[in-house]
């Protein structure tokens, strides 16, 4: 096992608040992601590869030295799941930024954010591992809760349903890039996993704006503080937040922890964007928090009753 992965093994007397909240960093952070995307004022694929490329060479000078030592020594399979997983992420960001210019904010977020249904039928059906009835009641629960929220904000419009079709496009491969995710992160420590997988995707979305000629530069002063944040906040923090908890969870639970960011980004999209809520997010945001809670205790069960779970 490399020796930074040692570090980050758990504490065995426990420190799971502390664990717990960096996943709600990582749910504050990615939170503040469509509503930069929106204020960014550049072309979405253009949007996802600035924001992979910056973060690749922002997490550079930490990741660098890490990622060349363990992966000297990783297995033929893990080098096939990173390059799939950075395909992946490739996918999902370019379908959901893309779905943001044709849907609005909460239905998009909303959409991309289904990942704990394939999640959960992957982890049943191909990975093999038992879910709890708990944790089934919190997936629906969670579930339940978006659907009501995207109920009261889908737009009935041919380009509103092109996004609204985007965004689950996106939370497909979202939901196998968090899967593949969990593959590596076995032996591969959070850094030295996040930075190549970011990389690739990157350079995906790059070639992808070269052939398509998607204007890559010549833009005001405030897009280029707005790609910065969008590498910094909701790629560095929040998806590595998430990436660093699928070394300890399990990825149903990570998937639902996600569903907490279309509550913060509609209120964030309320506070910055003037998007008013409908009253379905008042009744649909709750019963997403309760999912979230009742997954989190499901989670912890689990552990207590076998520490080296996860």
């Amino acid at each position: 096992m490399p020796p930074n992965e040692q570090a980050e093994q758990k504490d065995p007397s426990g420190h799971r608040a502390h664990e717990y909240g960096i996943l709600l960093v990582g749910i504050l952070s990615v939170s503040t992601a469509s509503i930069l995307i929106r204020l960014a004022g550049a072309p979405p694929l253009v949007v996802g590869a600035w924001r992979l490329l910056l973060a690749t060479l922002f997490l550079a000078p930490v990741a660098w030295p890490r990622a060349r030592r363990e992966w000297r020594l990783a297995e033929r399979g893990e080098v096939v799941a990173l390059t799939a997983s950075g395909v992946a992420l490739a996918v999902h960001f370019a379908a959901w930024i893309y779905s943001l210019s044709l849907t609005t904010v909460a239905s998009s977020v909303i959409l991309v954010a289904t990942n704990p249904i394939f999640v959960g039928l992957a982890t049943h059906f191909l990975l093999r591992e038992r879910v709890s009835r708990q944790t089934i009641v919190a997936i629906v629960l969670t579930i339940l809760g978006s659907v009501i929220i995207s109920y009261g904000d889908l737009a009935v419009s041919g380009r509103a349903l092109l996004g609204n079709a985007l965004a689950l496009v996106g939370a497909v491969a979202g939901s196998a890039y968090i899967l593949l995710g969990r593959v590596v992160r076995r032996r591969i420590s959070t850094w030295a996993y996040v930075w190549p997988c970011y990389g690739l995707a990157g350079v995906i979305l790059l070639l992808v704006c070269l052939i398509t000629r998607q204007p890559l530069l010549g833009y005001p002063p405030q897009t280029l503080l707005i790609l910065a944040l969008l590498a910094l906040v909701p790629q560095i923090l929040g998806h590595s937040a998430f990436n660093w908890a699928l070394g300890r969870f399990s990825p149903i639970l990570v998937t639902i922890a996600l569903l907490g960011e279309p509550v913060g980004a509609t209120v964030l999209a309320f506070v910055v964007l003037s998007e008013i809520p409908t009253l379905t997010a008042y009744l649909g945001g709750p019963l997403i928090l309760l999912g979230i809670l009742l997954a989190s205790l499901a989670e912890a069960r689990v552990k207590a009753e076998d520490p080296s779970s996860g």
